[in-house]
């Protein structure tokens, strides 16, 4: 379980968090949404420690993220697993060199033949397969964003956050990515944490979702009942964003 104690955030003159609280269970897909410039991607960076709040806290399964040193902070992140917006692939590398790429970082030895093994595995489980020799130019948007989560899963991670991920795909290809965050859930029993602005998304795969407004959780609840809200600014958001 991951939870956030009334957690401050301020930037020079920029007020950003201004006391957020939210828990996201275990297991769960939990969506944050909002508008542009509301902290979203502040509040994931404080997740895992990339940055340390103002005031207030947050736990991961009962522990302070800010009170951690580096060495704990380095295992801590090693049990998330994130796919960025961009998939954020090294265009000079083969997909299986991008998926590997953590492995090879975490210097823990593996050989060769145990990468390969780790790497068609992963790439088995976001539904790619022979593509190890491919270079990112080659790959459609989609597929980027499928490698992207395969490298994000090569520690077999706890926790998945991703970053907008069907920003930039066609309709099909967006529920293909949302029916993959599904799948992953269930399969390996994840706990997903999702921002972003895509409201299909909300509806197919949420099973929490948090809005933030203002700097606070403005919103917490199920997707039905944030879709069925009557409240003036909810009203505004999704129809601003559908």
């Amino acid at each position: 379980m991951i939870k956030i104690v009334d957690l401050y955030k301020n930037f020079e003159n920029k007020i950003v968090l201004t006391g957020i609280n939210l828990v996201i269970e275990s297991g769960k897909t939990t969506f944050i949404i909002g508008r542009s410039g509301e902290g979203k991607s502040v509040l994931i960076k404080h997740i895992v420690g990339l940055l340390r709040p103002d005031s207030g806290h947050v736990e991961v399964e009962g522990k302070n993220v800010s009170e951690m040193s580096i060495s704990e902070l380095y295992e801590l992140r090693k049990r998330f697993g994130f796919l960025f917006q961009g998939s954020a692939l090294f265009d000079s590398m083969t997909v299986e060199e991008n998926v590997s790429l953590p492995l090879v970082e975490s210097q823990n030895g593996y050989t060769k033949a145990e990468m390969l093994k780790i790497v068609n595995e992963k790439l088995e489980l976001v539904g790619l397969h022979g593509i190890n020799s491919l270079k990112p130019a080659e790959l459609s948007g989609g597929m980027k964003k499928r490698v992207g989560l395969a490298r994000a899963l090569v520690h077999n991670p706890n926790y998945i956050l991703y970053d907008e991920p069907t920003t930039g795909l066609d309709p099909i290809m967006s529920d293909s990515i949302d029916g993959l965050i599904k799948d992953l859930s269930e399969k390996i029993n994840v706990t997903s944490v999702v921002v972003t602005h895509d409201m299909y998304s909300v509806r197919s795969i949420a099973d929490k979702v948090a809005m933030i407004n203002d700097g606070k959780i403005y919103f917490e609840g199920t997707p039905g009942e944030f879709i069925q809200s009557k409240d003036p600014v909810i009203v505004e958001f999704i129809k601003r964003t559908e």
